[in-house]
């Protein structure tokens, strides 16, 4: 039997090519994720570890916990601690660190890498081992400036050059004085890092005389363990925290490991959506190639052979086909690996050297899952081979599915379909996080349900399309009848790309309807034309602010100012408005009293009021960072939204508690309006600043819509797998078809159907097939995007459901597009039968 098994493979080797294929691409998917992430992820901790390589010890400072009406803050590391560090017996340097964000502008004036990308720093002293130089000398007062190597090449910096740059808010024009090499994560990123000296670091990043950390260097001999117990003898327990660099290290390299662990799951869920896929086809070839082998396995049965050995020469068969799938999926996998590494440096994302990591778990991986996959999925089609009687295979060329089957099939599906659509709808009455896990189950249940259910639904959604085959006569009847000849081969083709299409088509929905729900909270939560803030949302100078509202044309601006406080011994972020101005910039919903801000008076959300218990002339106290207080009465409660929440209260009763301020956002009201001619005017006042952004609320929603844009493409782009799997389940099934009907379109050529009604007759049986998945996927897809919505809408008023019917129009003629490009080869195969030796073929 096993003999047996071989010969048919080789046999059948043409047949079974689409099989190996749609196996190959799912695996190629699993291993070539596996790799790419394990070479990045080793890539990336052996860069991380260098950067540890001038840490024995890290000193941080504690934190002092907030208690009663006493705001939590950190401790200040400063120069005394970092001398008596460096004071202890075993340690050989100290070096005080700083560290914060700079942006930094091309000679364009450009921002150099993104808003997160853009590091600073301090250089210690005149030679800090930390940071080589390749050139130049280190920096001295706030004029001077070093940046790395990279940045240098990339925007064609050299020593002596002036640059343009900004930490939080006022432009800088500092001259490098040198250039220094780096391993630096961010840098290799394609960011950028900016070293001044240690004073100005202070003053720009931070506080002056303050370190962020401290960085201890064992003397040689010294361990890490043996300098932290000296350091912790020698620096105040209650005031640092110590950890060794190995430590830091790990935690790093665990760290790099979980994010690429979140990569890689994200990447394996697409790449079992293909292999999930590619079972159809596989199911769909062995149960067509046990339909057309069946007097073959019936003479098996008759000459001695079991049950037992028929369903297992049909599992040999898969064996054989899975691990051929495996070993070229693997090869094509790594392949996809190289690839991805080098796409990632085309996009100005590179990846750090290192070598090209495939572990043993990637080879036992692709292999499982190729063989695996191949052989359950070739499991019911043997065991049906199995259960056919010899005598009654020996008499008939297909065993018809009995009605028992179908009545079965039928019940099942629609129990599965019912149950799933109750379990989604259900989901959709209870809170956004509570009713995601049963959405995912009613969705499973459902798409099963649908599945099982498809060869029912082939006949009336193809009987559908017959107005439109009849305008391509014989061809178009005889490729309406073909198509629902055999409906389940019809619905496990069709199936394949119904899945791909659901997912598609669910997320367009979803992803439409939330953007516009954003365009719509930010045209009714805000009425300033303009919106100020750092590329990376870090916090602004009030200078920003005060810069703004003396420029020509602003009419009102305020500051969204925040302070933590503490209220009934609780902290509570809170955020300074202009109270005299708010009102003309924000527009929020008030549910009672007044949006009257000033002086004592202050508004807050109803979440916020509702946990403190206020209601309006409510009256509480807050204290503050600074250890004061102020008693405060509630105005009026407004409707939060994802912008705008909290308790909402002036910049003049914050000012004398906050010495020095931070504004995470600037709202901006011109006499004229939106318009490029004021954006360019309010940048000019900004002095074309690289690191602050001026949006109005076009750019805000043309931001969100990008972010959404560029997510569904991924999706897009990872699904395509999934339909390329798809499509060739339509070629496979549409070529098996042809030869199993040879005979039959040798009798149509026979009765003068010629060469070209024969290609229109395969081409039309393929889009009505394709179509027929894509109108089951786009309608599946519409019921969960709008699903999905219902969960959103319990936490965003302002989201509805919006359904793109354009593009959905458009994933209709892609799949006629596919059935017609899926059906060219075995058209033409069809075509190209000789009509005489079809009508001798069995």
């Amino acid at each position: 039997m096993f003999r047996t098994a071989l010969r048919n493979v080789l046999a059948h080797k043409a047949r079974l090519l689409m099989t190996v294929l749609a196996v190959m691409l799912g695996v190629a998917f699993v291993s070539g994720t596996l790799v790419f992430t394990n070479t990045l992820s080793a890539a990336l901790q052996k860069q991380s570890a260098k950067g540890f390589d001038h840490v024995d010890v890290a000193v941080t400072a504690s934190w002092e916990r907030a208690e009663g009406d006493r705001v939590g803050e950190s401790h200040r590391l400063t120069r005394d601690l970092v001398d008596d560090a460096a004071a202890v017996p075993g340690a050989e340097r100290a070096v005080g660190v700083v560290s914060g964000f700079t942006a930094v502008a091309d000679k364009d004036g450009k921002l150099i890498g993104g808003g997160f990308q853009s590091q600073g720093g301090n250089y210690w002293g005149d030679d800090d081992p930390r940071y080589p130089l390749a050139e130049g000398r280190a920096p001295k007062g706030e004029g001077e400036i070093l940046i790395d190597s990279e940045t240098a090449r990339r925007a064609g910096y050299e020593v002596g050059d002036s640059v343009r740059m900004s930490v939080d808010g006022p432009v800088l024009e500092p001259v490098i004085t040198g250039v220094f090499t780096t391993d630096d994560g961010f840098v290799a990123a394609g960011g950028s890092l900016t070293l001044f000296d240690t004073a100005t670091a202070q003053k720009l990043l931070g506080e002056p005389g303050v370190f962020d950390e401290i960085a201890v260097t064992a003397k040689p001999g010294v361990g890490d363990a043996a300098l932290m117990a000296q350091l912790e003898k020698a620096l105040p327990d209650d005031v640092v925290e110590m950890t060794t660099g190995e430590k830091l290290a790990d935690d790093q390299a665990r760290s790099i490991a979980a994010q690429m662990d979140g990569l890689k799951q994200g990447l394996l869920v697409f790449a079992g959506i293909s292999l999930f896929v590619g079972t159809f086809i596989i199911a769909n070839t062995f149960t067509m190639l046990v339909a057309q082998r069946t007097k073959e396995l019936a003479l098996l049965r008759a000459v001695g052979a079991s049950r037992r050995q028929v369903t297992r020469s049909v599992l040999v068969e898969a064996l054989v086909v899975g691990t051929v799938a495996a070993a070229t999926g693997l090869l094509a996998g790594v392949g996809i690996g190289v690839g991805l590494r080098s796409l990632m440096g085309a996009l100005d994302a590179p990846v750090p050297d290192g070598p090209l990591v495939v572990s043993p778990g990637t080879v036992a991986a692709a292999f499982a899952v190729g063989i695996v996959v191949t052989v359950l999925a070739a499991w019911l089609p043997g065991r049906r081979a199995a259960k056919i009687p010899p005598v009654a295979a020996m008499s008939a060329v297909h065993a018809q599915a009995t009605t028992k089957s179908l009545v079965l099939r039928n019940t099942v599906g629609a129990l599965f379909s019912a149950a799933g659509i109750a379990v989604v709808l259900a989901a959709t009455t209870m809170d956004g996080t509570e009713g995601q896990a049963p959405m995912g189950l009613g969705a499973v249940l459902l798409i099963i349900g649908v599945f099982v259910l498809t060869p029912l639904l082939s006949r009336p959604l193809t009987a559908a399309a017959s107005p439109v085959l009849r305008l391509f006569g014989v061809a178009g009847k005889l490729a309406r009848q073909n198509s629902v000849r055999n409906p389940r081969r019809t619905a496990a083709t069709a199936s394949a790309l119904m899945i791909g299409l659901t997912l598609i088509t669910g997320m367009t929905v979803a992803a439409g309807s939330l953007q516009q729900a954003i365009d719509k909270m930010a045209a009714d939560a805000v009425k300033a034309d303009y919106t100020v803030s750092m590329v990376n949302y870090n916090s602004l100078s009030p200078d920003v602010e005060k810069t703004l509202k003396s420029t020509e044309g602003v009419v009102a601006t305020s500051p969204m100012r925040g302070a933590v406080t503490r209220v009934d011994g609780e902290t509570e972020y809170v955020t300074g408005v202009d109270g005299s101005t708010i009102g003309d910039l924000l527009r929020l919903p008030v549910h009672d009293g007044t949006f009257e801000i000033g002086g004592a008076r202050v508004v807050a959300d109803r979440e916020t009021a509702a946990y403190y218990g206020w209601r309006t002339g409510s009256a509480f106290t807050v204290a503050f960072e600074d250890g004061g207080k102020e008693r405060l009465t509630l105005a009026g409660v407004y409707e939060s939204n994802d912008m705008v929440r909290g308790v909402l209260l002036d910049t003049a009763v914050l000012a004398p508690h906050d010495p020095e301020p931070d504004d995470m956002q600037v709202l901006v009201k011109t006499a004229d309006g939106a318009s490029d001619a004021v954006k360019d005017s309010l940048e000019k006042a900004l002095g074309s600043n690289p690191g602050i952004a001026v949006q109005d609320r076009k750019d805000l929603s043309d931001e969100v819509g990008q972010m959404f844009t560029v997510v569904l493409n991924m999706v897009y782009g990872l699904l395509a797998m999934a339909v390329v799997v798809a499509v060739l389940g339509v070629v496979n099934t549409l070529a098996m078809s042809v030869f199993e009907r040879s005979q039959e379109i040798g009798m149509l050529r026979a009765v003068g159907l010629d060469r070209r009604g024969v290609k229109r007759m395969v081409r039309l049986e393929s889009m009505v097939i394709s179509l027929f998945g894509a109108v089951l996927g786009i309608g599946l897809g519409v019921f969960f995007g709008w699903a999905a919505g219902e969960l959103v809408a319990s936490r965003m008023d302002t989201y509805e459901l919006i359904v793109p019917w354009g593009r959905m129009g458009v994933f209709l003629l892609l799949a006629a597009v596919v059935g017609v490009l899926a059906a060219l080869w075995p058209a033409r195969r069809a075509a190209r039968l000789n009509m005489l030796q079809a009508i001798k073929a069995e």
